[in-house]
C-alpha cells in the first residue's frame, strides 16, 4: 500500500509539472525566444529598405525550431490529460456534494 501511495504521488507531481508548463505556455515562449533577428539580417533589412526593395519579414527571421516530440513526451501528455479529466470530475463531484450539504 505504501508503494502505491508513493507511486501515485510521483505520478501526480509529474502530471502537475506537465500540466502547468503546458497551461502557462512555457514551451511556446522558449521557442519564441529562439526566433530572432541577427546582426547580419538587420544590416540586410536596412540595406533593402534603403534600396526600396519589397520587404518580407520572414526573409530576415532565423527560425531555429527544434522538435522535442518523442514517445515519452507524447505519453506524458496523454497521461496528464487523462489524469486532469479524472481530477476535474472528482473536484466537481466533491464541490457538488458540499453544495448539497450546505444547501446552496
Amino acid at each position: 500500500m505504501r508503494g502505491f501511495l508513493i507511486m501515485l504521488t510521483i505520478l501526480f507531481a509529474i502530471f502537475l509539472t506537465l500540466y502547468i508548463s503546458q497551461a502557462v505556455g512555457y514551451y511556446d515562449y522558449e521557442q519564441y525566444k529562439k526566433v530572432e533577428l541577427t546582426k547580419e539580417k538587420i544590416a540586410q533589412f536596412e540595406q533593402d529598405i534603403k534600396e526600396g526593395k519589397q520587404i518580407d519579414v520572414n526573409t530576415y527571421l532565423e527560425n531555429v525550431k527544434v522538435d522535442y516530440n518523442n514517445n515519452a513526451s507524447k505519453t506524458g501528455l496523454k497521461l496528464s490529460t487523462a489524469i486532469k479529466k479524472y481530477v476535474r470530475s472528482g473536484i466537481d463531484g466533491t464541490l457538488a456534494f458540499f453544495s448539497l450539504l450546505l444547501g446552496n
